[in-house]
């Protein structure tokens, strides 16, 4: 069950708590000229996803990382109506080539939109890190899987490809923002290793979306 919508933020911020650097629009400008490609092949500037609409934007670290995947399998449960109902998109953007997309959206059953940064021009533009900072200690709320089992998963999967392809470069760690309409940037968090994830109803609240309920609990209601 859905909570009450947040009121949208009005600064930059940068983590979820407010702290660590923030990160001014220079950067963005310079990220906006880069091209994404879509799961057609197409390519548009970054810039016209949040342009004229706010934006919650997802970088992930590559298709075969298990954590991307579950992660995105929660992401898949925001209904498009909440969404719609306060104007904002959202859109993953991973660092394969784009005929990954597809496969990949039909796996985690994600139906909003999705794109690739394939040389990875706005991950290195917008700061995000490579490699993993395994002194922080951080857990995913979305994570189900442990690393051994999770790790399997994932080489399984590249090993019954249609290619053993890692689908991206599997240093990379993403990062999430929520952009727009025009140069602005609302929030900005860093991912410093694969289980650093924003939890996705932080990120609604901060955009002004409804929340949602990821336990699978039912809702207990007072009368």
């Amino acid at each position: 069950m859905a909570g009450p919508p947040s009121p949208p933020v009005t600064q930059q911020i940068g983590r979820a708590a407010g702290r660590g650097p923030r990160r001014e629009p220079g950067e963005l400008r310079e990220a906006a000229r880069c091209l994404v490609v879509d799961a057609e092949g197409r390519s548009v500037p970054f810039e016209a996803l949040y342009g004229e609409q706010r934006a919650i934007v997802v970088f992930v670290r590559h298709f075969l990382c298990y954590t991307c995947k579950e992660y995105v399998e929660d992401l898949a449960r925001v209904p498009k109506a909440f969404l719609q109902e306060a104007n904002v998109r959202l859109i993953v953007i991973g660092q394969a080539s784009y005929h990954h997309i597809k496969p990949f959206c039909r796996l985690t059953g994600y139906t909003h939109e999705m794109y690739v940064d394939p040389q990875r021009e706005i991950y290195k533009t917008l700061g995000m890190k490579r490699g993993e900072a395994n002194n922080v200690s951080v857990r995913s709320p979305h994570v189900k899987s442990n690393t051994l089992l999770g790790s399997m998963k994932s080489m399984w999967r590249a090993m019954t490809g249609p290619a053993f392809d890692f689908q991206g470069d599997p240093g990379q760690q993403g990062g999430a923002l929520i952009l727009g309409p025009g140069n602005k940037v609302h929030f900005l968090h860093l991912d410093k290793n694969r289980l650093d994830h924003v939890p996705i109803n932080t990120v609604l609240q901060l955009a002004g979306v409804k929340t949602v309920n990821f336990t699978n609990e039912p809702q207990i209601i007072d009368i």
